[in-house]
Protein backbone atom coordinates (compact mmCIF):
# COMPACT_ATOMS: atom_id res chain seq x y z
CA UNK A 1 0.00 0.00 0.00
CA UNK A 2 1.56 3.69 -0.89
CA UNK A 3 2.16 5.70 1.49
CA UNK A 4 -0.01 8.72 1.45
CA UNK A 5 1.33 12.51 1.51
CA UNK A 6 3.46 13.11 4.22
CA UNK A 7 1.95 15.43 7.01
CA UNK A 8 2.12 19.07 6.38
CA UNK A 9 4.91 20.81 8.97
CA UNK A 10 3.24 23.85 10.98
CA UNK A 11 5.14 26.79 9.64
CA UNK A 12 5.79 28.46 12.52
CA UNK A 13 4.89 32.47 12.30
CA UNK A 14 7.58 34.69 12.40
CA UNK A 15 6.99 38.77 13.96
CA UNK A 16 10.28 40.28 13.60
CA UNK A 17 9.29 43.12 14.97
CA UNK A 18 7.59 41.85 18.14
CA UNK A 19 11.14 42.66 20.18
CA UNK A 20 11.02 46.49 19.25
CA UNK A 21 6.85 46.58 19.66
CA UNK A 22 7.27 45.52 23.05
CA UNK A 23 10.06 48.48 23.52
CA UNK A 24 8.13 50.66 21.94
CA UNK A 25 4.83 49.67 24.40
CA UNK A 26 6.91 49.40 27.51
CA UNK A 27 7.46 53.10 27.20
CA UNK A 28 3.85 53.84 26.36
CA UNK A 29 2.90 52.14 29.98
CA UNK A 30 5.72 54.12 32.16
CA UNK A 31 3.81 57.23 30.91
CA UNK A 32 0.53 55.76 31.35
CA UNK A 33 1.26 54.02 34.58
CA UNK A 34 5.21 54.98 35.92
CA UNK A 35 7.85 52.67 36.25
CA UNK A 36 6.11 51.69 39.38
CA UNK A 37 3.13 50.46 37.57
CA UNK A 38 4.86 48.78 34.66
CA UNK A 39 4.32 45.20 34.81
CA UNK A 40 5.22 42.36 32.07
CA UNK A 41 1.34 41.90 31.59
CA UNK A 42 0.70 45.12 30.66
CA UNK A 43 3.56 45.56 28.22
CA UNK A 44 2.31 42.12 26.64
CA UNK A 45 -1.15 43.82 26.63
CA UNK A 46 -0.10 47.31 24.87
CA UNK A 47 1.93 45.61 22.46
CA UNK A 48 -0.57 42.71 21.19
CA UNK A 49 1.71 39.67 22.17
CA UNK A 50 1.57 36.78 24.12
CA UNK A 51 2.86 37.36 27.89
CA UNK A 52 5.56 34.60 27.49
CA UNK A 53 7.18 36.23 24.38
CA UNK A 54 7.96 38.99 27.43
CA UNK A 55 10.48 36.65 29.20
CA UNK A 56 11.35 35.07 25.90
CA UNK A 57 13.01 38.50 24.54
CA UNK A 58 13.98 39.95 27.88
CA UNK A 59 15.80 37.90 31.18
CA UNK A 60 13.05 40.71 32.99
CA UNK A 61 11.41 44.43 33.58
CA UNK A 62 15.08 45.58 34.72
CA UNK A 63 16.35 44.56 30.66
CA UNK A 64 13.62 45.89 29.00
CA UNK A 65 13.23 49.24 31.56
CA UNK A 66 17.01 49.73 30.31
CA UNK A 67 16.36 48.66 26.97
CA UNK A 68 13.47 51.36 26.43
CA UNK A 69 14.75 54.41 28.39
CA UNK A 70 18.16 53.55 26.43
CA UNK A 71 15.63 54.33 22.64
CA UNK A 72 14.03 57.33 24.44
CA UNK A 73 17.58 58.48 25.48
CA UNK A 74 18.69 58.01 22.19
CA UNK A 75 16.10 59.57 20.59
CA UNK A 76 16.06 62.86 21.89
CA UNK A 77 20.25 62.91 22.15
CA UNK A 78 19.75 62.47 18.28
CA UNK A 79 17.21 65.24 18.04
CA UNK A 80 20.02 67.56 20.14
CA UNK A 81 22.75 66.57 18.12
CA UNK A 82 20.33 67.34 14.57
CA UNK A 83 19.64 70.54 15.99
CA UNK A 84 23.54 72.20 16.93
CA UNK A 85 25.52 70.36 14.02
CA UNK A 86 23.13 72.59 12.04
CA UNK A 87 24.38 75.34 13.63
CA UNK A 88 27.01 77.84 11.43
CA UNK A 89 28.53 79.88 14.36
CA UNK A 90 28.06 80.64 17.57
CA UNK A 91 24.96 83.21 17.48
CA UNK A 92 23.31 80.12 15.57
CA UNK A 93 24.12 77.84 18.18
CA UNK A 94 22.79 80.27 20.82
CA UNK A 95 19.13 80.02 18.57
CA UNK A 96 19.26 76.54 18.32
CA UNK A 97 19.53 76.14 22.61
CA UNK A 98 16.94 78.69 22.54
CA UNK A 99 14.41 76.48 20.02
CA UNK A 100 15.86 73.30 21.85
CA UNK A 101 14.53 74.90 25.42
CA UNK A 102 11.58 76.14 24.13
CA UNK A 103 10.09 73.58 21.20
CA UNK A 104 12.60 70.54 21.20
CA UNK A 105 13.93 69.02 24.14
CA UNK A 106 10.44 68.01 26.27
CA UNK A 107 8.22 68.38 22.95
CA UNK A 108 5.49 66.92 24.98
CA UNK A 109 3.66 65.79 28.31
CA UNK A 110 5.08 62.29 27.25
CA UNK A 111 8.79 63.23 27.17
CA UNK A 112 8.44 64.79 30.19
CA UNK A 113 7.10 62.14 31.93
CA UNK A 114 9.57 59.74 30.70
CA UNK A 115 12.39 61.97 31.54
CA UNK A 116 11.42 62.15 34.77
CA UNK A 117 10.72 58.46 35.06
CA UNK A 118 14.26 58.12 34.06
CA UNK A 119 15.97 60.22 35.96
CA UNK A 120 13.44 59.03 39.08
CA UNK A 121 14.67 55.90 38.39
CA UNK A 122 18.71 55.95 37.98
CA UNK A 123 18.59 58.59 41.40
CA UNK A 124 17.21 55.41 42.73
CA UNK A 125 18.74 52.30 41.19
CA UNK A 126 22.66 53.00 40.38
CA UNK A 127 22.39 50.69 37.35
CA UNK A 128 20.31 52.72 35.57
CA UNK A 129 23.04 55.77 35.42
CA UNK A 130 24.56 54.65 32.59
CA UNK A 131 21.90 55.51 30.78
CA UNK A 132 21.66 59.10 31.88
CA UNK A 133 25.79 59.52 31.82
CA UNK A 134 25.24 58.41 28.13
CA UNK A 135 22.66 60.72 27.17
CA UNK A 136 24.53 63.84 29.16
CA UNK A 137 27.98 63.10 27.42
CA UNK A 138 26.17 62.86 24.15
CA UNK A 139 24.56 66.41 25.24
CA UNK A 140 27.44 67.93 25.78
CA UNK A 141 29.59 66.53 22.92
CA UNK A 142 26.78 68.06 20.39
CA UNK A 143 27.53 71.92 22.64
CA UNK A 144 31.03 71.65 22.13
CA UNK A 145 30.80 72.18 18.50
CA UNK A 146 30.58 75.85 19.48
CA UNK A 147 31.24 76.30 23.08
CA UNK A 148 34.14 75.52 25.19
CA UNK A 149 34.29 72.47 27.74
CA UNK A 150 32.52 74.32 30.80
CA UNK A 151 30.48 76.78 29.00
CA UNK A 152 29.31 73.24 27.62
CA UNK A 153 28.68 72.17 30.64
CA UNK A 154 26.91 74.83 32.07
CA UNK A 155 24.67 75.38 29.07
CA UNK A 156 23.64 71.70 29.21
CA UNK A 157 22.52 72.41 32.49
CA UNK A 158 20.59 75.87 31.88
CA UNK A 159 18.89 73.42 29.45
CA UNK A 160 17.64 70.62 31.33
CA UNK A 161 16.55 73.05 34.11
CA UNK A 162 14.71 75.47 32.06
CA UNK A 163 13.23 72.64 29.71
CA UNK A 164 12.02 71.57 33.97
CA UNK A 165 10.89 74.91 34.70
CA UNK A 166 8.58 75.58 31.70
CA UNK A 167 6.84 72.19 31.33
CA UNK A 168 6.10 71.93 35.08
CA UNK A 169 4.91 76.06 35.15
CA UNK A 170 1.68 76.38 35.61
CA UNK A 171 0.26 78.50 32.25
CA UNK A 172 0.21 82.34 33.21
CA UNK A 173 0.63 85.40 31.20
CA UNK A 174 3.43 87.28 32.98
CA UNK A 175 2.45 91.60 33.17
CA UNK A 176 2.47 92.49 29.00
CA UNK A 177 3.77 88.70 28.17
CA UNK A 178 2.73 85.69 27.28
CA UNK A 179 4.77 83.11 25.14
CA UNK A 180 6.78 85.88 24.00
CA UNK A 181 7.79 87.20 27.18
CA UNK A 182 8.66 83.34 28.24
CA UNK A 183 10.93 83.48 24.96
CA UNK A 184 12.56 86.52 25.50
CA UNK A 185 13.97 84.99 29.12
CA UNK A 186 15.24 82.32 27.50
CA UNK A 187 17.18 84.11 25.11
CA UNK A 188 18.21 86.48 27.74
CA UNK A 189 19.52 83.38 29.58
CA UNK A 190 21.25 81.89 26.90
CA UNK A 191 23.21 85.05 26.20
CA UNK A 192 24.19 85.51 29.89
CA UNK A 193 25.46 82.00 30.16
CA UNK A 194 27.43 82.51 26.91
CA UNK A 195 28.40 85.72 27.19
CA UNK A 196 32.17 85.00 27.15
CA UNK A 197 31.93 83.80 23.29
CA UNK A 198 31.87 85.70 20.10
Amino acid sequence: MADGPAPRRRTRRTDPGRRDRIIDACLDVVVANGVSGTSHRRVAEAADVPLGSMTYHFTGMDELLREAFTRYARTVSDRFERRMSEAADVGEARRAVVAMITSDVVTSRRDLVLTHELYTLAAREPAFRDITNAWMARSRHALERHFDPTTARLVDALIEGLTIHRALDTPQDPPGGGAGYDTALVVDAVERVTANLG
